[in-house]
C-alpha cells in the first residue's frame, strides 16, 4: 500500500507541475491524496496482493501506461482486452499472469518478451494484482497553463517557403523516440523531424493540408506547419494524461477553424482553436452504457470529421454510443447520441464519405452510421476482434463497392457491401470471408491494418500481433479482382521487428510499410510490381505513416 500511495503522490504532483499548476498543487494535492489514501487503506483486495516497493510500483505504472492501457483501460476495467481487476487477477496468481504476459493469448494479445525483460514482466504480473489508481483530473483552466503558441499566426508564412510537393509529404511516427519524421514522398528524402511527445498515436491533416496535428499517448497535441523551410511546431497543448484521437473541422465554411481531441483519461473531448490550439471547451463523456450501467471511463476512440454537416463523429468506446458533435456554435454545442455497440474502437468512411463504419471489437461487429440522415443503419457480424484501422474501400468484381476489415483474433478479412442504391442485395451484408490462416503456423490472426487506394488494384494487410515470427515479419497482398488469393512477402529478418501499418503515397503508386524496431525502417514497395523500391533506414521504432493528401481527403 505504501508503494501505491507513493506512486499516486508522484503522478499527481508531477502532472500538476507539468501543467504549471504550482498554486493548484499546494491547495488541492493534500485533500486528493488523503482521499485516495483512505480508499487504499480500506481495500481488502490490496492486502492479498503481492508486496511491491515504491520503485517497483513507479516503474510498473509507467510500463502499464506505455503498453497496456489501450486494451485494458486506465482503470483496468477492460475493453479490447479483458478487465484486470484484483478480484480476478489475485485468484490467477503471479506465475500464471507472468506466463500470459510472456506468451500472449490466442485471442490476440501478443507476448511481450520482445519488448519487456523477464523482471519487467514479473513486476507487471504483480502490479495488476494491486488496486488500480486513477490519474488526476484536469480542468480547462489546467489545460490553459500548458498552452503555448510557439509561432503566432501573424508570423507564419503566407505561402510555402520551399519548392517541395508538400501535399505528398509523409509523416512517420517514431513512436518510442517521441518524434515525427517528415519525408518528401516524391524524392524519399527527409524534410525534417520534430519532437512530438510520448508515443504519438496518429497524425491528422488540417482541411487545407498545411498543418499536421499530432496526438500522443500523453495527451499532448502539437500543430506542425509544413509551409516553413523545415517542419515547425507552431502551437502545443496538453489536453489530458492519455489520448488517442484528434481531427479538425473540414465542412465547407469551417475549414481549419477548429480542432478536437478525444481523451482516454480523463474521459472527455476538448474543442480547440484551429489556428492556435487554444482550448475552448471541455466535455465529459462519463455516463451510462447501452444497457443503462454507469461507467466511469467511457473513452473517446476514433474521431472523424463529417463531410455532410459541421459535425465531428466520436466513438464513445465503453459506452457504445457514436456521438455527432455539432461544432457550428461552440458556445452551444449540440450532441446527437446514436446507439451503436460496445466496445467501439477504430473505423473509417465508405467511398462516398457518407457512411461511417466503426468496429465494436469486443462483440465482433461493425456498425454503420449514416451521417447524412444522422442515424444507425446497420450492425454487421464479422470475425473475432475486428481491427480495420480506417479500413479500405474497393470495387469487388461481383458485389460492387465494398469495405473490409482484418481481425486481431482470427486470420480473416470480412468484406461487406456499401452501395445500398446500386447494389441493395449486398449492402451492409458480409459478402466475402477471406481466409488468411495460411500465413504461418499460428494462422493469420493479429492483423491491425487493411489498406488500398482508388488508383490501386491491390489490397494490403499486416500481421503485427501474430505470434509466429515469419508472419509478423511479412505483409500480405491480394489482387482485388482475384478475391481470396493472398501472396505473402517477407520484409525483414530482424527477430525483434514487426511489420506494421501500410500507407500509400498521394498517387497510389507506392505502399510505405513500417518495420517496427529500435533500428527501424520504412520499406517502400512499388504497388504495381509488388517489388521493393527502396528502404529508408535510421528510424527509431517507426509505426504509423500519414500522407497529407490521403489524410486530408479521407482516402483509403
Amino acid at each position: 500500500m505504501k508503494g501505491v500511495f507513493a506512486v499516486l503522490t508522484i503522478m499527481f504532483t508531477n502532472f500538476l507541475k507539468d501543467l504549471g499548476g504550482t498554486a493548484i498543487m499546494k491547495r488541492s494535492s493534500i485533500l486528493v491524496l488523503a482521499f485516495f489514501s483512505v480508499f487504499l487503506m480500506t481495500s481488502s483486495a490490496l492486502a492479498k496482493a503481492p508486496k511491491m516497493s515504491d520503485a517497483e510500483m513507479k516503474a510498473s505504472t509507467a510500463t502499464y501506461f506505455n503498453y497496456c492501457t489501450g486494451c485494458h483501460g486506465t482503470l483496468r476495467k477492460g475493453a479490447t482486452g479483458p478487465n484486470l481487476m484484483p478480484k480476478k487477477t489475485i485468484d490467477m496468481g503471479t506465475e500464471t499472469l507472468f506466463e500470459i504476459i510472456n506468451e500472449g493469448t490466442p485471442g490476440g494479445m501478443p507476448g511481450w518478451s520482445d519488448k519487456l525483460s523477464k523482471d519487467e514482466m514479473m513486476l507487471m504480473a504483480k502490479f495488476i494484482q494491486q488496486e488500480p489508481v486513477a490519474p488526476p483530473e484536469i480542468s480547462l483552466r489546467n489545460m490553459k497553463m500548458s498552452w503555448k503558441v510557439q509561432v503566432p499566426v501573424a508570423d507564419r508564412p503566407t505561402k510555402p517557403q520551399h519548392s517541395l510537393n508538400w501535399k505528398n509529404f509523409m509523416g512517420i511516427v517514431e513512436r518510442d523516440a517521441g518524434k515525427i519524421a517528415i519525408y518528401d514522398g516524391d524524392t524519399h528524402k527527409m524534410f525534417g523531424r520534430v519532437d512530438s511527445g510520448f508515443a504519438t498515436h496518429i497524425l491528422r491533416s488540417s482541411a487545407s493540408g498545411r498543418y499536421y496535428f499530432s496526438i500522443g499517448r500523453d495527451g499532448r497535441v502539437k500543430m506542425i506547419d509544413l509551409w516553413t523551410k523545415k517542419p515547425t511546431i507552431v502551437a502545443s497543448l496538453r489536453t489530458c494524461s492519455e489520448a488517442r484521437s484528434v481531427d479538425t473541422s473540414k465542412f465547407h465554411g469551417y475549414e481549419d477553424k477548429l480542432a478536437v481531441v478525444g481523451c482516454y483519461w480523463p474521459p472527455h473531448f476538448v474543442v480547440l482553436d484551429g489556428a492556435t490550439l487554444e482550448p475552448l471547451k471541455v466535455v465529459s463523456t462519463r455516463g451510462y452504457t447501452l444497457d443503462g450501467t454507469f461507467h466511469p471511463e467511457p473513452r473517446v476512440a476514433a474521431i472523424v470529421a463529417s463531410h455532410y454537416s459541421p459535425e465531428w463523429v466520436l466513438n464513445i468506446k465503453e459506452a457504445g454510443f457514436v456521438w455527432l458533435v455539432d461544432y457550428s456554435n461552440v458556445d452551444s454545442l449540440k450532441i446527437t447520441m446514436i446507439e451503436a455497440a460496445r466496445f467501439l474502437h477504430d473505423g473509417g468512411w465508405d467511398i462516398t464519405h457518407r457512411y461511417f463504419m466503426p468496429a465494436a471489437n469486443m462483440v465482433d461487429q461493425m456498425v454503420v452510421i449514416d451521417t447524412k440522415e444522422r442515424k444507425r443503419v446497420a450492425i454487421i457480424d464479422v470475425g473475432t476482434k475486428p481491427h480495420p484501422g480506417r479500413g479500405a474501400n474497393w470495387t469487388d468484381p461481383e458485389f460492387g463497392p465494398v469495405h473490409g476489415t482484418v481481425h486481431i483474433g482470427e486470420g480473416l478479412i470480412s468484406v461487406w457491401g456499401t452501395d445500398p442504391e446500386g447494389h441493395p442485395k449486398s449492402a451492409w451484408k458480409v459478402v466475402r470471408s477471406i481466409d488468411l490462416s495460411d500465413v504461418g503456423p499460428a494462422g493469420g490472426a493479429g492483423s491491425l491494418f487493411l489498406k488500398t487506394h482508388p488508383n490501386s488494384k491491390n489490397l494490403w494487410m499486416d500481421f503485427t500481433l501474430n505470434t509466429d515470427l515469419k508472419a509478423h515479419q511479412s505483409i500480405g497482398v491480394m489482387d482485388i479482382n482475384k478475391p481470396g488469393k493472398i501472396d505473402y512477402i517477407q520484409l525483414t529478418t530482424d527477430p525483434k521487428a514487426r511489420v506494421v501499418h501500410q500507407e500509400y503515397n498521394a498517387q497510389g503508386t507506392e505502399v510505405w510499410v513500417s518495420i517496427w524496431s529500435i533500428k527501424g525502417e520504412i520499406v517502400i514497395i512499388d504497388d504495381k510490381t509488388r517489388k521493393i523500391k527502396t528502404r529508408i533506414t535510421g528510424l527509431h521504432t517507426p509505426t504509423g505513416k500519414f500522407n497529407v493528401t490521403n489524410t486530408m481527403g479521407d482516402i483509403y
